[in-house]
């Protein structure tokens, strides 16, 4: 018992009371003694009571204390068997020593001592040894396990129900969506109105079919344009059925000439309404640059593509082309200077192109320099044609040299890539705002977002087939020399294999042009000639070669011994003349180190998804990408990848 209740100051008054009593007898004997004597005995009785009554205080006292403690042990039991979380103690070991009823009614056993967390809890075997958070799902249940690890304790708590309006808010997030048919012009072309009629009366017959499937809200805007409205949820169901859309319209249009294709943009995940319209918007741009006919899907930071099996459908019209040229025409007058770039390790095509615009700049007048740092095999020959000729010998300059000349008000144009990470020298196209991009490949995610005039035309055979259609309308008198028609033409003629792939109507139209102004097709098969040891090299390669999935043909050079990307890339062309082989990849390792790959295919494959899993990019039926390690890790990765798409959608059209 405590002390301040045994000696309580607040007690010592029957003691002093008593003390008083006995005085005051004495006193009262003193005067008369039968008085005294009474007062004596009545002072023992009130003594003797007082004590009785405190030694009863105590007895009762303690009782009630005892009873008391008693209680609240039995009551903090009973809170800690019934609380509505969970508590587990474990040793060093992560053995359970102890736990409360909730972690019996959660595991449905009688007891889990002895157990070891990681078995009850799977979750755990990936948990840092901090004090956190972890979630664990047992079950339909979602639980949130909470650690004390220095007092080796495990808090329980069920957040199934948290979880389920947490799973249920992101499921209900608006998803906008745009679908477009992108080739109604060039589908219709020649079409009398009833025929227009019938057609669109399919295709929009389709497009209400699949909106009522996955039950989506569809509204027309324009008689090619419809907006969707959904939610996350749906948008899930659209990404795991690959927008079968795409193929559906095709198919139904097939009998045409040219069938109808869909491009789709969707987004999700913005901060506002304002914010995901633009991203539904820039989604459908991203298709439409990557050739139309797939769909983009932006949510949050993730970009995911679908379709793109088809190549890009020509347009048969120059009305753009013509209106590229007046405003890069206008660009030019503006500036003070023109600077050109190719990518990186450029080709004929690059370069071709380079001289095009060269050209285009001095009809206005205007000093106009190409960007490059050495010269690779693919280029050499041409190099050494160009530089015969001291006044365009002269237009090369060093990406150092192009920093001190580039201005606020110099036009930098950017041809046949559309990603900075790709040009020589991307801190260029900070210095200043004047940008063009001329590009045939198909759009990726990286994108040069700061250029002023975009010409992407996934359609074009070569970015030399788009600047000779651009010289031809940016000035009435255009007259080429030999060097600059033949070097414009080299890059069409590389681009298509000599004309035999991703050729249309304009391309033979571009070489026509290029040809009546002096292009020699002689000094271009001189170019394009090959080495013999270079020959026998691809030869090897070749050698190696296996057949996977009937019309895949991969090839892996020999551990150790490294090529030129042009070697790789031109190994894989020469793949892709074998009988029954439809897509080719060859995988080598280039003298900076880098494992590089090279993709081609015939059209019935598109490579360029294939690369883009790889981390790299390209076109339809040209891509490559480069990475880091050994060439069997690669080629165990690029069969993975051919694995998933072909459980996905297949991998030929």
């Amino acid at each position: 018992m405590p002390k301040f209740l045994i000696k309580r100051w607040h007690g010592m008054h029957h003691l002093w009371a008593f003390v008083l009593m006995i005085l005051l007898t004495m006193t009262l004997a003193f005067y008369e003694w039968k008085l005294g004597m009474l007062g004596l005995l009545l002072s023992g009785a009130v003594g003797f009571f007082s004590f009785m009554a405190e030694r009863a205080f105590r007895r009762d006292l303690k009782i009630y204390l005892g009873t008391l403690s008693y209680r609240v042990k039995k009551a903090g039991n009973e809170v800690i068997s019934d609380l509505p979380f969970g508590i587990i103690l474990y040793n060093e070991d992560k053995t359970v020593e102890w736990h409360n009823a909730f972690v019996t009614h959660m595991l449905e056993r009688e007891s889990v001592v002895g157990e070891s967390l990681e078995d009850l809890f799977p979750t755990l075997s990936q948990a840092k040894e901090r004090e956190g958070t972890v979630e664990a799902s047992i079950g339909n249940a979602v639980y949130e396990l909470m650690f004390r690890f220095d007092e080796r304790l495990l808090y329980i708590r069920d957040m199934t129900q948290k979880w389920q309006l947490a799973k249920r808010y992101e499921e209900e997030k608006i998803a906008l969506g745009i679908v477009m048919m992108d080739n109604l012009d060039e589908v219709t072309q020649g079409m009398d109105d009833q025929q227009r009629s019938t057609l669109l009366s399919k295709a929009t017959a389709e497009i209400t079919e699949w909106a009522n499937k996955f039950h989506v809200y569809l509204k027309r805007l324009t008689s090619d344009r419809y907006l969707v409205i959904t939610d996350m949820k749906t948008l899930k169901q659209l990404e795991l059925s690959r927008f079968v859309l795409l193929d559906e319209v095709r198919e139904i249009t097939a009998e045409n000439k040219i069938p109808m294709t869909l491009s789709i943009g969707f987004a999700a995940g913005a901060e506002s309404i304002v914010e995901l319209g633009h991203w539904a918007q820039t989604s459908l741009d991203y298709a439409l640059g990557r050739g139309g006919d797939q769909a983009a899907v932006k949510v949050g930071q993730r970009q995911s593509f679908y379709g793109g099996k088809s190549n890009a459908v020509e347009k048969r019209t120059r009305v753009r082309a013509r209106v590229v040229a007046h405003a890069l025409r206008d660009l030019m007058k503006d500036s003070d200077r023109v600077v050109v770039m190719g990518h990186k390790v450029p080709d004929m095509d690059a370069m071709g192109a380079c001289i095009g615009v060269v050209k285009a700049a001095s009809l206005f007048n205007k000093e106009a320099y190409i960007v490059l740092e050495g010269v690779n095999p693919s280029i050499q020959k041409m190099m050494e044609m160009l530089k015969e000729e001291e006044r365009i010998a002269r237009r090369f300059i060093t990406p150092e040299q192009a920093k001190e000349l580039i201005t606020g008000n110099t036009l930098v144009v950017v041809v046949d890539t559309h990603k900075a990470s790709m040009v020589k020298e991307p801190k260029l196209l900070t210095q200043t705002d004047k940008i063009v991009v001329v590009d045939h490949h198909r759009r990726g995610e990286e994108f040069i977002s700061n250029a002023i005039l975009v010409y992407m035309e996934p359609y074009a055979s070569s970015t030399c087939e788009l600047i000779t259609e651009l010289l031809q309308y940016i000035n009435d008198r255009v007259l080429l020399d030999v060097r600059e028609a033949t070097s414009l033409l080299a890059g069409i003629t590389v681009d298509t294999k000599s004309f035999s792939l991703r050729t249309g109507s304009r391309t033979f139209e571009a070489a026509s042009f290029l040809r009546r102004n002096g292009a020699d097709s002689s000094l271009i098969q001189r170019m394009m000639k090959e080495d013999l040891a270079e020959y026998i090299k691809k030869a090897e390669i070749i050698k190696q070669a296996e057949i996977v999935y009937e019309h895949v043909a991969i090839a892996m050079t020999e551990q150790g011994r490294q090529y030129s990307q042009l070697l790789i890339a031109q190994t894989a062309d020469t793949l892709l003349n074998m009988t029954d082989v439809l897509a080719s990849f060859v995988i080598g390792e280039r003298p900076d180190g880098l494992i590089g790959i090279s993709a081609r295919s015939l059209g019935h494959m598109n490579v360029q998804v294939v690369m883009e899993r790889m981390g790299g990019g390209g076109h339809l039926t040209n891509a490559a990408a480069q990475q880091e390690g050994t060439v069997v890790e690669a080629a165990q990765r690029l069969k993975q990848v051919l694995h998933d798409l072909d459980k996905e959608e297949g991998l030929f059209e």
